[in-house]
């Protein structure tokens, strides 16, 4: 099954999920802590996303900066995959290390620095299909 139509719709439903991210007081501050850029790029739709994480946000009451399509920033991580996968991992359904070994995600640049992440993003497995729900996308919400 795919989960998102076209790169609009996976903008707009990722696009709100990372918005919500970057403002997160749970989730926002200990990103920031690893001073990083991470790109992520989907295929299936094709999306490009890249969180800055490493500079001051420009949005005033966000921790980061979430930039949509190509950017001048040289990522320190770049993961690609396709979206049903990112749609799967922002459930919490797919584990980072078995997909990384499975080549379902594909990661370029320092491995463990993506790990140190993953506690910090948790809280995310929550926030992504309550947010679903709320934005009328019960649809795709896995159980």
């Amino acid at each position: 099954m795919t989960y998102f139509k076209d790169e609009a719709e996976l903008q707009q439903v990722l696009g709100q999920l990372y918005d919500l991210v970057k403002t997160d007081a749970r989730v926002g501050p200990r990103i920031c802590e690893g001073k990083i850029v991470i790109q992520f790029r989907y295929e299936e739709p094709f999306g490009i996303a890249t969180i800055d994480a490493a500079h001051p946000p420009t949005q005033p009451g966000a921790y980061c900066d979430v930039h949509w399509g190509e950017v001048d920033l040289k990522p320190d991580v770049t993961m690609s995959m396709k979206a049903d996968i990112a749609h799967q991992f922002w459930h919490g359904k797919i584990n980072l290390m078995a997909a990384l070994t499975r080549k379902q995600i594909i990661a370029k640049g320092p491995i463990p620095k993506i790990l140190k992440l993953l506690p910090a993003v948790e809280p995310v497995y929550k926030m992504y299909p309550k947010m679903l729900r709320e934005i009328g996308r019960e649809d795709i919400a896995l159980k």
